[in-house]
């Protein structure tokens, strides 16, 4: 079977606006310094920062969670997003089930993804006396 000339323009055409699309997605490196604590419901809140092409964006995040639920901790998280085409696209709604447990200090790791498709992949410390095991939403906006 041959592809007539325009067919063969027109799939060209759409290879490379799919391909395009997929190109622009950017990353970023991203820090965030949030505290946690509760008793069978919690909270979470913290600030960070994310530097995308050459530019610094203030971060703030808060969160509830619910489900076994006990103690303070203070997480500190190093990173990047990924999957986003421009800074406003880290602000969302991410959310988890998961657990944990923090005396002294502990490893932390999480990915999460958002609303927009933008994927956190964060790693740190966590210092403090917290044991968990919750549904929990953090919700990010950016400072502009």
């Amino acid at each position: 079977m041959r592809l007539s000339s325009a067919a063969r323009a027109v799939l060209f055409a759409l290879a490379l606006l799919t391909g395009s699309s997929a190109a622009r997605a950017d990353e970023a490196a991203v820090t965030l310094v949030i505290f946690k604590g509760g008793w069978i419901f919690g909270g979470s809140v913290g600030k960070g920062v994310m530097t995308f092409h050459g530019k610094t964006y203030g971060l703030t995040a808060g969160g509830l969670d619910y489900g076994l639920v006990f103690g303070g901790s203070q997480t500190t998280l190093q990173g990047r997003v990924r999957n986003i085409r421009r800074a406003q696209d880290i602000a969302g709604v991410y959310a988890a089930a998961g657990m944990g447990v923090a005396l002294g200090a502990g490893v932390r790791g999480i990915l999460l993804t958002n609303q927009n498709g933008a994927v956190l992949e964060l790693g740190g410390k966590q210092v403090g006396l917290m044991a968990n095991v919750d549904l929990s939403g953090l919700a990010i906006t950016l400072k502009e």
